[in-house]
């Protein structure tokens, strides 16, 4: 029966029992949550008429209830239907089991790697690197961090305050990057580098472990990288290129003697010198116009090695040809192979060609110089082909003016001027004006030299001079010619043996210096003198030795004319150096003997006698001031001379080790017979410094007589170029 209208229906109208239920309509006993609710239906009328004090009362929250239990809500949850398969559909047979996916079922989470027990270095108070403890695994850590020292862009913070942090932020990325990339330097591919700066995320000490004591990075900014070198790589493959393919006796050898073999600790900075020597030697071996290209390097992380390919194409072999001047007015190519240490014919020497580069510069008449090789003859067979050398050459300014200005407490006021054009008379002819206006010497000369004559470093002079000189010992007025041939060393040829030949003629006027009123009387002499001199040179220097000898012999043989009678005579000497080097520091020391036998002391000029004294000889006393003397004290000189000397040179460490401070004794006698008697010595000391420039030291030494006679100065200043001996 239908309700009747108006009447609310039961519970069993509201829910009949039937399959397809009607959806279940909201609670009527509580709120309605699932309706939007307005902002007016939740204000009361009351709180029209007094808002701040509904306002003050506040939301009283409202709780939905619960849900019912399962169990009364039974009727409301719908059953979950059976689903069931026809009888006559098949059952699938089981898969069999993917044999990749089984290998990969034993895989667990990757082990971490366990950490070596690190060792801290302090670079300094911004950084710190650490390593392993264990140096076998990393033997190249000191030359590590000393490349990286100088590279660091860390090392090179200003300390201004005020940018170090964010500097040293901005650097540590840096230095992270130029650490892997040394590291790959030394062969070690797959390193890896931490970089942990102070105030981050972690901080770690020298066993790995976190630390406490990192640091804030505003007030104590560090950076600290832990170097993981893992192995070393070697190198695999080494190919040559073409090298292999030489016809020569001695190919296995080039071959063999590039300096890396597979095995070898994979050190990129081995490759450039390899190659470099590689190069030497062939172009040494007669070849001319070898090429190798950018050498490649695969690296293959399976081997941990390295395969390393150098394109090389070494080209024909050659002997030497002309030597083309592009300049021969001025430097002919006849002159040039004179200067060479080849002949055409000749095995093609690359050292060889540049040894002569270096010797036309040596010249000081060009500022640039190029030689280039060019084919003339192409090999044939087993013969060899031809190269001629093009040589370019750029003109340096040949006029020189110079000038010096000078006093000596000994030796008085000196201005001393000069000219010079060292290619007059090409090749290599120097012409030069020489004047001397001083208080104990005037002088004036002129001179023709021809550099490289007949040979390399052999040098022809002609003098001729007129001079006047009056020192402590002498009187003399002057003109003679002489001419020298000599075989020189020079800054660029320090040579083991040096020679000097040469022969002069002179007139001169002259008699010895007296300290009386009473002047003796001139003696005019004609003298014609052969002489020679040989220096065996074991030093390692020509200006400034630190170690080494060097061993002088000198030779000379006079005939004198004066007063209508002649006289001969010969004078011999030896000069022995030694320098010893005692850390730091230099020991020298000097023996100089001379003598002259042949004729008496009064039969020999006073210019050619023998007397000691001044800044090379026995510092303290004055130029040629030690000799014998006659009864009223004059100076009469002799024949026999021995002197003494020793010096120490101590670096100070001043202005970059340039300053040497030179403690000195020397010691020298001169008799009037052919072997010295000993009668007097004289002892001279004192001090020196020395300033050392790239052309040499620059000398003041400071002595003082330790048995000085009436006639001597209590001290003598000397100021030179180069070492005193």
């Amino acid at each position: 029966m239908a309700p009747a209208q108006g009447d609310e229906p039961g519970p069993a109208e509201q829910a009949p029992d039937r399959t397809d239920r009607a959806p279940v309509p909201p609670a009527e006993t509580g709120p309605d949550i699932f309706s939007s609710r307005r902002l007016d239906d939740l204000i009361p009328d009351s709180a029209l008429d007094n808002p701040q004090d509904w306002a003050a009362q506040g939301v009283t929250q409202q709780t939905p209830p619960p849900p019912p239990p399962l169990e009364e809500a039974g009727d409301l949850i719908a059953p979950a239907p059976v689903l069931a398969l026809p009888e006559d559909v098949p059952v699938p047979e089981p898969l069999e089991p993917d044999p990749q996916l089984a290998e990969l079922d034993p895989i667990d989470a990757p082990d971490l790697v366990d950490l070596p027990e690190l060792e801290e270095y302090r670079i300094s108070d911004e950084l710190i690197l650490a390593f392993p403890i264990d140096n076998d695994r990393f033997p190249e850590r000191t030359d590590f961090i000393e490349r990286y020292k100088a590279l660091s862009t860390i090392e090179a913070l200003d300390g201004d305050e005020e940018e170090t942090v964010p500097q040293l932020a901005a650097r540590a990325r840096a230095d992270e990057e130029l650490l892997s990339e040394i590291l790959r330097v030394y062969g070690y591919y797959s390193a890896e580098v931490i970089r942990q700066l102070s105030g981050g995320r972690r901080g770690m000490n020298g066993n790995g472990d976190t630390s406490p004591e990192t640091g804030d990075a505003a007030s104590d900014p560090r950076v600290r990288f832990d170097i993981l070198p893992g192995p070393l790589y070697r190198f695999g493959a080494v190919d040559l290129g073409r090298l292999g393919d030489l016809e020569r006796d001695d190919a296995e050898d080039i071959v063999a003697s590039f300096a890396i073999n597979p095995g070898d600790p994979l050190y990129a900075d081995r490759i450039p010198a390899a190659i470099t020597e590689l190069r030497i030697l062939l172009g040494d071996s007669g070849y001319p116009f070898v090429e190798i290209d950018e050498p490649s390097l695969l690296i293959d992380h399976a081997r941990l090695e390295g395969d390393l390919a150098v394109p090389v194409s070494p080209g024909g072999q050659y002997v030497f040809g002309e030597v083309i001047s592009d300049d021969p007015r001025f430097l002919s190519g006849r002159h040039l192979e004179t200067i060479a240490r080849f002949e055409e014919g000749d095995a093609y020497q690359a050292s060889l060609q540049a040894d002569l580069r270096r010797a036309v510069l040596a010249t000081g008449l060009v500022s640039s110089v190029a030689i280039t090789p060019r084919e003339v003859a192409p090999p044939q067979g087993d013969e060899p082909g031809t190269v001629a050398l093009d040589v370019a050459l750029e003109r340096a300014p040949l006029r020189t003016v110079s000038g010096a200005l000078g006093y000596g407490t000994e030796e008085g006021f000196r201005i001393e001027a000069g000219w010079e054009h060292r290619n007059l008379f090409p090749p290599e002819g120097a012409l030069r004006l020489r004047g001397i206006l001083g208080t104990q010497e005037q002088l004036a000369s002129v001179s023709f030299q021809r550099s490289n004559f007949m040979g390399r470093d052999q040098i022809l002079t002609l003098d001729a001079y007129a001079s006047d000189l009056d020192t402590d010992a002498i009187d003399a007025r002057t003109l003679a010619v002489r001419g020298t041939f000599a075989k020189v060393s020079n800054l660029l040829f320090q040579k083991p043996l040096s020679w000097q030949v040469g022969a002069e003629v002179l007139y001169t006027n002259e008699r010895n210096s007296t300290f009386f009123e009473t002047r003796q009387p001139r003696q005019e002499y004609l003298i014609a003198g052969l002489f020679g001199r040989a220096t065996l040179d074991g030093s390692n220097d020509l200006l400034d030795p630190s170690r080494g000898f060097r061993l002088t012999g000198i030779l000379a043989a006079d005939v004198s004319r004066t007063r209508g009678e002649v006289s001969t005579y010969v004078r011999t000497g030896v000069d022995a150096i030694t320098y010893q080097p005692i850390g730091d520091h230099v020991f020298a020391g000097r023996a100089h003997v001379q003598t002259i036998v042949g004729a008496s002391v009064f039969d020999i000029a006073p210019s050619r006698r023998l007397y000691a004294g001044g800044g090379g000889s026995v510092r303290g006393y004055a130029f040629q001031a030690i000799g014998p003397r006659d009864e009223f004290g004059n100076p009469i000189g002799g024949r026999s001379l021995v002197e003494l000397s020793a010096e120490a040179r101590i670096q100070t460490g001043f202005l970059d080790g340039a300053i040497e401070v030179v403690p000195f004794i020397d010691a020298g006698t001169v008799s009037t017979g052919t072997t010295p008697d000993f009668g007097v010595i004289r002892v001279g000391a004192g001090i020196g410094i020395r300033y050392k420039t790239s052309f040499g030291p620059i000398r003041v030494d400071v002595g003082v007589p330790l048995n000085p006679d009436e006639f001597d100065s209590p001290v003598a200043v000397y100021v030179s170029l180069g070492q005193a001996f």
